[in-house]
């Protein structure tokens, strides 16, 4: 018989056996006194059980699952030995536990679990219970009958083990939770209830307010590790952590103690709930090294010195646990948020973090180390390939990129490879070969475990718990079983390896190249050597430049002190940026080279992203790309380093959505999540994140126009929504800080701001470059006499005023990160010396009566773009009768001629070598200047003209309505495309003027034909 049969057939003997001792038990438990047997009658023992079992209550149940419990039962002697220890839980556990109805519901972090189910059931037991040892007596059943119902359910593959993990961690919470309730009641009721001093102090100054009556303080559990994930393994230990809000006194005891005291006394006693060893076992094993300052650490830390311990000593590793951390006993309360807020910045970075894999190499080191001290080669989870490689692979890219990607702040593996694929991360193919290959090592855990319910990640010797294995597994012979395993952790193995791989090792031995960068770098070479050593790549020319400016960055270098990790980074990186250098080989490389080092200066001291660019090849490459074709990307790159993350996000630096309306929706969505992390009242936060979204979108615009994937009419209308969903979010900002010091106007009902903002210029004309400021015009509808309804009232008028003044400020501070706008109110009414907010009505009084040709033509490019409906359509109907007035065409053309001549002395930048190409004769603002003349010429016949704020569709338009020919239209629109993408690439470039070629000759050229057949030789430019 072979050896597999066998085992087999012991593992059926074994059910057989636990089979009898359960019906013997439970006829015991059924006989009644008067019924009990003689000892004569004592020889047919069994055959009395048997009878006896038929008229128990759990007759029918028993009968009915005979099959399955014997199979269970050689399975699992967990199960067996619990119902034979305790014969009256059997009905509760052959009904299968809750299901759970979504089959993704394991890859979510709002799991349909049967929580509610648990907490109801726990809630019973814990009637009545009046004492610590009945609590601990109560929980323990609990623990255990719920445990032996969900083995039941495994052994047989009655449910996937995603649903087993869910429940699992379900009742873990709700055990948990249930004591803490228990004990925080009971303690409070001998010690009074503890209090924050924050709330405490404020009662003191308004005892007669309810709103203000002090609220009891809470100790928040964090749950750490898979039960943080909801991903608890069967016989595992639970690693806590415990916080309270800030230092305080109890109130309502007979003596007051301190919060600390009471807090600490609370944790002592719930750690002795769960762990303590009775008659019935243990609740959970509970770990709680993972503390601050660890197993020497305080039980319990308010959140001020949590605080202070993970900004001045968290370490990496506590990172990697951190990423877990869950409050089990979440109130929603705003002291469960702070806490959250505490250790969100903690743990996910707000730039792209790469020292994590180093952290990670280092641990792996350790691991393995491990692994050969302790022999742990055939362990399913600490085993090269083992679920604990499948958690550190996730866990990497959320300490990376988790600070700026939300859907990577999950608990839950499985959401996390989810998200990993979804953003690109990581190939799909990989992420799902993971979450198959862990969720099939999470079965051979549980199966392992739920055998004698032991802790255990080891593959068993016994050939009973072998069988058991396989039985469950669904596997033929233990071989075949460990071949899959063997498979399965290699193939985990390789992935988590690659994602350690040193960067530097991609480069072999024979690579010529790459040891001449190094030696470029590492050796004090003389000129014609480092000439010798890149002949066949460079020319002597170039190579001189090259040895020069690194000659030069080296001495530079000696007068920073980085400290050796940064040291021994540069010296890594600086070969790879020469050797990208030369691989991609540009026309002007020492002026890029030039570049590169004045961002490598700039970031010296920042050995993060010196880890970012050693790391990531494509995101060197892609920097590379960046310097050569742009001096202003690598300014703005070498000011704002944050920018480098954004390197890592190709999907936003290649191909971008062309669609306005799309675009300005992207953005609002992107912006309002990176606004919900920070608290409305933090205004240096709320500068700070605003200037950052401003300078990341921008930069990823320009990678787009140097790569030539977004057409240059493309490229303004995205930097001009761009600036529109900034001003939108910043006029939100500054009514809420105005209105909280003055309340707002009367007048006003619901959400109404009566207020609007009209841009002007390029930002009226969807026209905005890089460096373009802003021309705003800021307008009210208050009538007069109105004030606001604040503590502090002030006129309507002068609350307007001060939000303008408050959004100027908003958006021209300069902080870390520069100004966020420069912005330009000359166009409003009477310029300087008029008010910084009018009203509607004033505004167009102002455009009848006062105002010059030159401001209706700059009205022809004013735009409504954010604030109250009614504001903005008042605008718009002004903005139409005052561009549909009656004018007389010589006169029209005189004063825009005479303006333009005007401009030109004052503006244009002289040079025989180079060219303005916004003030020159037949540039850009010649083009403006002719659009801006038909619209008001002809808008009182034709009021469509007033349309559109753009060039380029007023020119259609134009021409729609017979007012210039098709071919005119056609050729200013390609000057103006051509003339304004050059004007782009030139800010790129960081320069202001372009080179005379004869391309930009013939284009101007153009441009004067049409400007002589429009205003004639007497208005000649």
């Amino acid at each position: 018989m072979p050896i597999e049969k066998e085992n087999s057939m012991a593992n059926v003997e074994l059910a057989q056996k636990y089979w009898h001792q359960l019906v013997s038990v439970l006829a015991t438990e059924t006989l009644q006194p008067s019924t009990a047997t003689s000892s004569d009658e004592n020889d047919n023992n069994n055959e009395n059980h048997e009878l006896n079992i038929k008229h128990s209550p759990s007759q029918q149940l028993l009968e009915h699952n005979k099959s399955d419990i014997l199979t269970a039962f050689s399975r699992s002697a967990f199960l067996a030995e619990h119902l034979i220890q305790y014969p009256y839980t059997l009905e509760r556990i052959l009904s299968l536990p809750p299901s759970i109805d979504n089959a993704d519901s394991a890859e979510s972090d709002n799991t349909i679990v049967p929580s509610q189910y648990y907490h109801t059931e726990v809630s019973k037991r814990l009637e009545g219970v009046k004492t610590e040892d009945e609590l601990l007596s109560a929980l323990r059943e609990c623990r255990n009958t719920e445990m032996a119902r969900i083995t039941y359910a495994d052994v047989l593959n009655k449910q996937t083990i995603s649903t087993s993990l869910a429940q699992v961690s379900a009742l873990a919470d709700t055990l948990i939770t249930a004591a803490y309730n228990w004990l925080y009641s009971d303690a409070s009721a001998r010690s009074g209830t503890p209090i924050s001093a924050h709330s405490a102090r404020a009662f003191a100054k308004d005892p007669q307010s309810q709103s203000r009556a002090p609220c009891p303080a809470h100790m928040y559990i964090l749950g750490m590790g898979k039960l943080g994930g909801r991903e608890l393994n069967f016989s595992s230990d639970i690693d806590l952590i415990f916080a309270y809000p800030e230092k305080g006194e109890t109130q309502g005891g007979r003596k007051s103690i301190e919060n600390q005291q009471f807090f600490t006394k609370l944790a002592q006693k719930l750690i002795q709930s769960l762990n303590k060893i009775t008659t019935d076992g243990q609740v959970y094993r509970v770990d709680m090294r993972l503390r601050p300052f660890g197993d020497s650490g305080p039980l319990v830390m308010h959140f001020a010195a949590m605080e202070d311990y993970y900004q001045d000593q968290g370490r990496h590793w506590e990172r990697f646990a951190m990423v877990k951390a869950r409050i089990i006993n979440d109130d929603n309360s705003h002291d469960a948020q702070a806490l959250k807020d505490i250790l969100k910045p903690f743990t996910f970075r707000r730039y792209l973090d790469f020292t994590t894999l180093d952290a990670l190499r280092n641990m792996k080191k350790l691991i393995a180390t491990e692994i050969r001290r302790r022999k742990l080669s055939n362990n399913i989870k600490l085993g090269a390939g083992g679920i604990r490689e499948v958690e550190f692979f996730a866990q990497s890219f959320q300490l990376i990129h988790g600070g700026r990607e939300p859907s990577l702040q999950s608990k839950s593996l499985l959401t996390t490879l989810t998200a990993l694929a979804d953003m690109d991360i990581v190939e799909r193919d990989v992420t799902q070969e993971l979450k198959n290959n862990y969720l099939f090592l999470r079965k051979v855990e549980h199966t392992l475990q739920q055998c004698r319910d032991k802790q255990t990640q080891t593959l068993p010797d016994s050939d009973w718990e072998q069988q058991a294995l396989i039985a469950v597994m669904g596997f033929d012979t233990y071989d075949g079983f460990l071949d899959t395993l063997n498979t399965t952790m290699r193939t985990i193995h390789g992935h988590f390896n690659e994602l350690v791989e040193e960067s530097h090792e991609i480069h072999s031995e024979e690579d010529t190249l790459f040891t001449a960068c190094q030696d470029a770098w590492q050796l004090e070479l003389k000129s014609n050597e480092f000439i010798d050593a890149f002949s066949e790549h460079l020319s002597s020319r170039e190579a001189m430049g090259i040895f020069n400016t690194l000659l030069e960055f080296k001495d530079t270098q000696r007068n920073y002190r980085i400290g050796q990790r940064g040291e021994d980074t540069l010296s890594k990186l600086l070969p790879e940026i020469l050797y990208v250098l030369v691989v991609q080989h540009p026309s002007n490389s020492v002026q890029v080279l030039s570049r590169l080092l004045g961002v490598i200066e700039a970031i010296t001291g920042r050995t993060t992203y010196l880890d970012l660019l050693l790391e990531n090849p494509d995101v060197l490459k892609q920097l590379v790309k960046l310097c050569e074709r742009s001096g202003w990307v690598a300014q703005e790159i070498r000011r704002f380093p944050l920018l480098l993350d954004e390197l890592l996000t190709p999907l936003y630096l290649g191909q971008q959505n062309t669609d306005i309306v799309t675009s300005k929706r992207e953005y609002e969505q992107e912006l309002r999540q990176s606004m919900l992390r920070i608290e409305q009242d933090d205004v240096e936060l709320l500068m700070d994140a605003w200037r950052q979204f401003k300078l990341c979108q921008q930069l990823r615009i320009a990678a787009s126009d140097i790569s030539d994937s977004l057409p240059i009419a493309n490229v303004s209308d995205k930097l001009t929504v761009l600036a529109e969903v900034i001003l939108e979010n910043i006029v939100s900002a500054a009514w809420m800080q105005m209105s909280e010091r003055y309340g707002t106007p009367s007048h006003l009902e619901g959400t109404d701001k009566g207020f609007g903002v009209v841009g002007y210029g390029k930002l009226g004309g969807y026209e905005l470059g890089y460096g373009s400021d802003l021309d705003l015009v800021f307008l009210h509808n208050a009538p007069s006499g109105m004030s606001t309804n604040g503590k502090k009232q002030i006129e309507a008028q002068q609350f307007y005023i001060k939000l303008a003044q408050r959004i100027m400020h908003l958006l021209n501070t300069k902080t870390l990160f520069g100004q966020l706008y420069e912005t330009d109110l000359r166009l409003r009414p009477s310029g300087n010396a008029g008010l910084l907010c009018c009203h509607v009505n004033g505004f167009e009084k102002y455009q009848n009566e006062e105002a010059w040709t030159w401001e209706h033509q700059a009205l022809v490019r004013a735009r409504a773009i954010c604030g109250d409906n009614d504001v903005l359509e008042a605008f718009n109907a002004v903005r139409k009768r005052v561009l549909t007035k009656q004018r007389e065409p010589s006169s029209l053309a005189e004063d825009v001629c005479k303006m333009r001549i005007k401009m030109r002395e004052h503006l244009l930048s002289k040079s025989e070598q180079k060219v303005d190409l916004k003030q020159c004769v037949g540039g850009i603002t010649d083009i403006e200047f002719m659009t801006q003349y038909w619209v008001l010429a002809n808008s009182n016949k034709t009021e469509s003209m007033t349309q559109y704020t753009d060039n380029l569709r007023i020119l259609e338009n134009a021409v729609e309505n017979g007012i210039i020919e098709a071919n005119t239209a056609s050729g200013l629109q390609n000057a103006y495309l051509k003339l304004r993408e050059q004007y782009h690439h030139l800010t790129l470039a960081d320069s202001k003027f372009a080179d005379q070629t004869e391309e930009l000759d013939a284009i101007r050229e153009n441009v004067k034909t049409h400007w002589k057949m429009l205003f004639g030789t007497a208005c000649a430019t």
